[in-house]
């Protein structure tokens, strides 16, 4: 009983080990399916920001770091920084811009039913501190050309509040339209945008502008291949089988033990033992 014990535990340890192997093969095809969108998307060009996204439209998950083009005014009264954000290491701030389109390649089309023109939020660039030099603040004067990667909408979930920035502009945790709609006037949309380039150019990092970002990271490859997941489930239940079946060789094996037991307590004629060749009958009193 102990070498079948070994046996099916070795057996259910296979099983369990092809199971988890499996699971990492899910999340890898998937990361690799994630890969080749986003090759396939930079590969691509940027689309015109109204053939992918109408102002207060959900946004879709596979947009996330798709390039878009957009023209519009920006809006530097309402410009923001937003604290807790690092890069390449050193924590910092991230230069918010409100951009107010006039052409998203539609010709208006996607907002006629609102009520006017809508803002886009804008990542310019990284700072390094709440209180930036006047160039890291300067933004194009007039119409823009703007092309950046798209970024789905953040939540307010962060707890605890900003402090105020009186050497700078007003400090934010999230890029979360609930929230900016609050304070841009106009429709919104539920995405903003990394800043890869405009046109006419904003100040340089080198000259004092804010410095620019890398693409944002694709989400999809979080997803799981469910042809390998059941795999990995077929795996497993195998295990469990493994163990269930050792759980019933025990049961029986005890069973057959009562059985023997038993045997050896009660007669086996006549209510008599054969250890016991006069046998007990009522109260005591041996039988007849």
């Amino acid at each position: 009983m102990l070498v079948v014990l070994l046996l099916l535990l070795l057996a259910a340890a296979v099983c369990g080990r092809l199971g988890v192997w499996q699971i990492d093969r899910a999340y890898e095809r998937a990361n690799l399916a994630a890969q080749q969108e986003a090759v396939e998307q930079e590969a691509s060009g940027p689309a015109e920001l109204g053939e992918l996204l109408a102002p207060q439209e959900a946004f879709p998950g596979e947009l996330v770091g798709r390039e878009a083009r957009v023209t519009g005014t920006y809006e530097p009264d309402g410009q923001m920084l937003v604290a807790g954000r690092s890069l390449d290491g050193v924590e910092g701030y991230l230069v918010l811009t409100p951009l107010r389109v006039s052409d998203d390649g539609t010709g208006g089309a996607s907002w006629a039913e609102l009520s006017g023109p809508p803002v886009l939020p804008v990542v310019r660039g990284w700072v390094d501190s709440p209180a930036p030099g006047p160039a890291a603040l300067e933004v194009p004067a007039g119409e823009v050309d703007v092309t950046g990667w798209l970024q789905a909408s953040e939540s307010t979930a962060r707890t605890g509040t900003v402090p105020d920035n009186p050497d700078g502009p007003p400090l934010t945790q999230d890029i979360a339209a609930s929230a900016l709609a609050n304070t841009w006037d106009g429709p919104i949309y539920s995405a903003y945008a990394v800043l890869t380039s405009s046109d006419p150019a904003q100040p340089a990092a080198a000259s004092g502008g804010p410095a620019p970002l890398p693409r944002p990271v694709l989400d999809g490859g979080t997803d799981v291949n469910l042809q390998n997941f059941f795999y990995a489930l077929q795996w497993w239940v195998f295990g469990l089988f493994a163990v269930a079946l050792w759980v019933r060789l025990v049961r029986d094996e005890m069973a057959g033990g009562r059985r023997e037991r038993r045997r050896d307590r009660h007669p086996r004629e006549g209510g008599r033992r054969d250890d016991d060749p006069v046998g007990t009958g009522i109260a005591g009193l041996p039988s007849s």
